[in-house]
Parts: structure tokens; sequence; C-alpha cells
């Protein structure tokens, strides 16, 4: 069940009947690791949000930052015409979308709904199909480039949806990021992101089996990376979030691994990867290794753990 925020700083009417809502107000529900500095930034530029979060401290943090808190996700879409939403998984896009209280029982028309929640295509298009029930946009919108990028507003954001709608709120995407792909009708943002997330799963157990070997034998993690970084071998996972701790001063290998981009959440991905795959009769070897290595990290109670712990766990 989509819980309501535990703390509640003010009770909004409805300004549903008030179409001259500043268009400086935004929606926006999910103030986690990646949602917190989206936010923040569209805060730093000015924008007011109007928030809702299910953890009682997160709503703390946002408060502190200037956000309105709101009580329920339907209050959240009553008060603005665009919304924001960066969830868990798919069950809680559900959860926030449809069901009692959600975004689209309060949604206004002509409303955008912008969901960055890595999911299956076929939630978003069920999405779009509920928005379009209520003379509302649906844009699938997921995210790359970690919490790093969040903080820095360099994140890319792959969209899936009507142009139109892209158009309508492009300039925000700006503020939050560097890269603004349309990649098609409603899906195909998450299309993208599920192949990028495949390929970056498997990437980082290259590098970390990389990273190993090379210091068994001997060499120096850093002038190991500095060769990797400058050679055909380099990638995201070896020159920008190393997964050997003191490589990288600013990742969260150098952090005891917490932070970033948890495991959990990566067997997640992956796991969505594999499924699609399957139903295409597609083989991806490789994909479906790295599953079955990140659920082991998982059953071993790292799922909390940023996902480049893989390189502690191949030593163990």
């Amino acid at each position: 069940m989509y819980r309501p925020a535990l703390l509640i700083t003010r009770f909004l009417k409805p300004l549903s009947s008030h179409r001259a809502m500043s268009t400086r107000t935004i929606g926006f529900l999910g103030f986690g690791n990646m949602g917190s500095h989206m936010a923040t930034n569209l805060m730093k530029n000015g924008y007011n949000l109007m928030l809702y979060d299910v953890s009682e401290a997160n709503t703390a943090r946002a408060k502190q930052l200037g956000a309105t808190i709101l009580s329920s996700p339907k209050e959240v879409s009553q008060n603005t015409d665009i919304v924001i939403t960066m969830l868990p998984a798919g069950k809680h896009v559900y959860h926030a979308y449809l069901e009692k209280d959600g975004l689209f029982e309060g949604a206004r028309k002509d409303s955008i709904f912008v969901d960055c929640t890595t999911c299956e295509p076929t939630v978003s298009r069920r999405m779009a199909d509920e928005a379009a029930k209520v003379s509302a946009i649906y844009l699938d919108s997921p995210v790359s480039g970690g919490v790093g990028s969040a903080r820095d507003a360099r994140l890319t954001f792959m969209v899936g949806g009507p142009v139109n709608g892209l158009d309508k709120i492009r300039h925000l995407l700006n503020i939050m990021g560097k890269n603004v792909i349309h990649c098609g009708d409603v899906g195909m943002g998450e299309a993208a992101k599920i192949c990028n997330n495949m390929m970056l799963g498997i990437a980082m157990i290259g590098t970390s089996e990389a990273m190993s070997l090379g210091i068994a034998l001997g060499i120096d993690p850093k002038k190991l990376a500095s060769v990797l970084n400058v050679s055909s071998g380099r990638s995201w996972c070896s020159d920008t979030y190393n997964p050997c701790p003191g490589v990288i001063e600013s990742v969260p290998s150098s952090n005891d691994y917490k932070g970033g981009f948890a495991t959990g959440l990566m067997k997640k991905d992956l796991a969505l990867a594999q499924n699609i795959s399957s139903e295409l009769d597609l083989s991806t070897p490789l994909g479906a290794s790295s599953l079955h290595i990140y659920r082991l990290l998982c059953k071993k109670g790292y799922e909390h753990k940023d996902f480049s712990y893989i390189f502690k766990f191949l030593q163990e």
C-alpha cells in the first residue's frame, strides 16, 4: 500500500479550479538518493516544489530545503500542472499513479506526468493509457549517470512519449541533466534504460575482475586504472565509477560502498532485461550471468551496498 507520508507540514486546498497556478511550481514524488538531487536542482533554479514521499526522513530533508510537503500523490497533482516522479520500481509507479489518492485521481486537464523510474515498458504504456483517460500526458523518462550526475545536474534523460509533451518540459530536464534524448513512443525510454543498465552491470563485473587481477599481479590500482582509461578497455566503470577503493575519491567504493546505486536495484534492472529477453526469445548470456552474480550479492546481504561492491565480493 502506498501509505501517506508521516510528516505533513501544511494542508493546501486543491487549486484545480484556479488554472493560473505559477508555471514555476512543480509536483515531485520521490526524494531518495536520486530524486533528492533532482528536486534540489529544480529548487536551486527558482522552482517551487510540492512534494510527496512515503519517508518521514525524506520529507523532513525536503522541507528544510524549501519544498512544500503534501499529504498524498493526489494532492500533488491537484495543485500542479507538471509532476515528476522518481520511484524505486514499477510496483511503486502503480501505487503512486493508480491507487486511491493516486496522481491520476487529482490530475488536471492537460497536465504532464514525467516518470523517471526504471521499470518495464509495459508499465509506462499502461500509465500513458490511464493518463489519456484524464486528458493528461505521460512520458517515461528514466535517467542514467548515477547519484553524482544527479547531484551535478549531468544526467541523461531517455524519453518516451509524444514530442509535444517533451517540448513542454524539456527546460526542466535540462536543469537536472545535460542530455535529453527522445527515444520514440511511450516505453522506448524504458527500453533504452534497460539496455543501458544491462550493459552497465556486465561492465562493472568486467572492470572489477580486471582490477582484481591486476592487483593480484602486483600492479598499483591507480596506475592500472590510468592504463585502462587510455586504452581499449576503458569504460564508465573504470574512469568515472571505479570499483576499487581509493582510485577515485568521490565515488561509493571510496566511501565503504555507501550511497550510489544499490546492488538490489541493479539486480532488479538485470532481471527486467532477462525477463524481456526471454519474452523475445533473445539470447543474452552475459546479462544472465551478471544477474546470477548480483543475486548472489543480495543473498549475502549486500543489497544496500553500491553495485560496485562486486569488486569486494570477488575477493571473498
